[in-house]
């Protein structure tokens, strides 16, 4: 059984605390909340019920996009096996249960978090469920970080001044040998990316992916924004906490990823959906030389083959091909 099932199980059992429409006026007002902007100095998941009613609506979504990350990093570093990771800013511990159920070798992890209502949550939600050792820590999202293999930061620059984001980010890069860090794949996300990824790179890591490269984004910056998207299915009460109709929901993300290992240089990236017709694919691809438009057709059997199966934010060309 998938980490997601076992999460959305222990989600919907939380959420029956308390009646149902309590939970879903809390997600109401937290979604109105963060689309306003967050004081860098509040703390917004400051009760029980606040830390439910965002750990209804948002864990499943970020472990979503953690999971399709995390599942990215592994595809470029199969022989990576962590032991201690840190989750910055972590919350609930969407990451924890992305990063366990990628990595099995984890058993030393700790979750950073400046609210106390969510890191009890977070660890109400681990209890039983098969993850490894836990720290719950509550601290201000800092530079007091623990060394660590991996470090993630997820949905949380937003939050921060901007130079308290490049010092949390500069502090991960000093203390993990493999950085992650994933914001919402808006415009703004992307651009919180792109600053996260120049700290990186002045750290002294290299960018594992999605970039092929170590260069400036190719991605004309005020016309588009580079991001990626991850499907998840939705519990019934996930549903209703909503006030949403469809079974599912596409989460859309930006990320970096960062090292200091010799893995080998990610492949070129589609970034944008495939567009496919009668007897041809066309793919947008970052590769190392930039942005590049591709047509595949089908006078090359086995490249049209692949392009037809090929997804937003898969490898091209195929390394399979």
């Amino acid at each position: 059984m998938s980490t997601l099932v076992v999460l959305q199980a222990a989600l919907d059992g939380e959420v029956g605390r308390f009646p149902e429409k309590r939970v879903a006026d809390a997600v109401r007002g937290l979604i109105e909340r963060y689309r306003t902007g967050v004081d860098p100095g509040d703390v917004v998941l400051d009760a029980d019920l606040a830390a439910v009613a965002y750990a209804a609506y948002r864990m499943p979504a970020t472990h979503a996009a953690v999971a399709s990350v995390l599942g990215r990093v592994a595809d470029l570093a199969p022989g990576f096996a962590p032991a201690r990771m840190v989750d910055v800013g972590g919350g609930t511990g969407a990451a924890v249960w992305a990063a366990a159920e990628r990595w099995p070798s984890l058993t030393d992890v700790t979750v950073l978090d400046r609210s106390g209502p969510a890191l009890t949550l977070g660890a109400r939600l681990a209890k039983g469920a098969g993850l490894p050792d836990v720290h719950w820590r509550r601290a201000a999202i800092g530079t007091d970080i623990p060394d660590a293999d991996v470090a993630t930061l997820s949905y949380v620059l937003s939050e921060l001044t901007e130079a308290a984001r490049a010092d949390v980010v500069r502090a991960m890069a000093a203390k993990a040998g493999l950085v992650v860090v994933v914001e919402p794949g808006t415009p703004a996300g992307y651009e919180r990316v792109l600053a996260a990824r120049d700290e990186l790179l002045a750290a002294g890591m290299r960018v594992l992916a999605p970039c092929p490269h170590d260069d400036a984004c190719p991605v004309p910056r005020g016309q588009d924004w580079c991001h990626f998207v991850a499907r998840l299915g939705r519990s019934a009460v996930h549903r209703r906490v909503k006030t949403a109709t469809l079974g599912h929901e596409d989460e859309k993300f930006s990320y970096v990823a960062a090292t200091r290992a010799e893995w080998p240089p990610a492949p070129g990236r589609v970034v944008r959906h495939p567009l496919k017709r009668k007897g041809l694919v066309a793919l947008r691809v970052c590769g190392p030389d930039g942005l590049v438009d591709t047509t595949v057709t089908r006078r090359d059997p086995g490249a049209y083959r692949s392009a037809r199966d090929t997804a937003w934010g898969d490898p091209w060309p195929d390394p399979a091909g």
